[in-house]
């Protein structure tokens, strides 16, 4: 008699969104979250991304030692956990998507620290289904929101760490500049993680509103209708500071990306002329010209004024 087969549970893009919001973490009332495995996550994703990381064998590397460390004194720095890469590196294979390769000298015992972790552990491999998913920089970033989302939520991380992360993140090197049209790569290597919490943080401070049309939609403050988007492009200029930020929903973030408006040194909008715009619903964008924008409540994330002049001078088409 022929044994049934069952068949696999289909492994996509949902489905590994859904492991990394749903880790097996310790957690306590006393202790607070350990989020040692979400920031071990976020460490490889970076070195894949920098194409540190080539092939499905993750080894307990110098380069990823440090990164695990980096992230987690930022990301971890009020917790009263240690940062000891060896507890993520092993229980992860708990969570379904994170396998080991043990050395010989392993013998099931416990592994208590990192170089013990070098000697029994030869290397980590994802599934094939996830390490394809990752060689694609949309869905690789889609997976890193699904962490910060989860993990990194506004309750859960202080605006001081979310600050610290985007300083981290915009310590570039100016010759890296003057390379950047023939090697995108920097651009991939300096955004992966800090687009994301970029992107939160700026409409954190806009408390979830679109600063163009004031729409305000929310499930949860993970779950919105907004983007945090830059106002000099990321591309050009590797500038992650908030104040080089706008809280936009999904169709005025086009539009301000197109140059169909754009926000004068009043913070008062300017709308492109010839626009066809038919809104039987909304108020067409041209009712919107000279109305303010809706800004920060604080003062110091307000719109850069000579952001919004580049924007003015250099994608805005009156």
């Amino acid at each position: 008699m022929t044994k049934k087969v069952e068949a696999r549970e289909l492994r996509d893009l949902p489905y590994y969104c859904n492991c990394f919001a749903k880790l097996n973490v310790s957690k306590t009332k006393e202790r607070g979250t350990a989020n040692h495995k979400p920031i071990l996550i976020l460490s490889v994703l970076e070195l894949i991304t920098q194409q540190s990381i080539v092939k499905n064998q993750i080894f307990v590397s110098d380069e990823l030692i440090e990164t695990f460390k980096k992230y987690w004194s930022i990301l971890a720095a009020d917790s009263i956990y240690t940062d000891a890469l060896h507890y993520p590196f092993v229980h992860l294979r708990r969570d379904g998507f994170w396998n080991l390769k043990f050395t010989d000298a392993y013998t099931g015992e416990r592994i208590k620290t990192t170089n013990k972790l070098k000697e029994k552990v030869e290397y980590a491999y994802l599934d094939d289904e996830l390490f394809v998913l990752l060689q694609d920089s949309f869905t690789r970033q889609v997976l890193v929101d699904s962490l910060v989302t989860t993990w990194f939520a506004d309750n859960k991380l202080n605006l001081g760490g979310m600050l610290d992360i985007d300083l981290e993140f915009d310590r570039v090197d100016r010759s890296e500049l003057q390379n950047l049209d023939s090697d995108i790569k920097i651009i991939l290597r300096k955004s992966i993680v800090r687009n994301s919490f970029f992107r939160k943080l700026v409409v954190r401070e806009y408390d979830y509103r679109c600063a163009f049309c004031k729409l305000r939609i929310i499930r949860d403050p993970n779950q919105n209708i907004v983007d945090g988007a830059h106002i000099k492009p990321f591309s050009e200029f590797l500038d992650s500071k908030i104040d080089n930020g706008l809280s936009l929903c999904k169709n005025h973030h086009w539009a301000f990306d197109l140059g169909w408006f754009s926000v004068d040194h009043n913070y008062r909008i300017l709308i492109a002329q010839g626009l066809d715009d038919d809104s039987p619903y909304t108020r067409p964008m041209k009712d919107f010209d000279r109305e303010p924008i809706a800004l920060p409540s604080n003062e110091r994330y307000f719109p850069r004024l000579e952001s919004l002049k580049w924007h003015r001078d250099n994608k805005f088409k009156p």
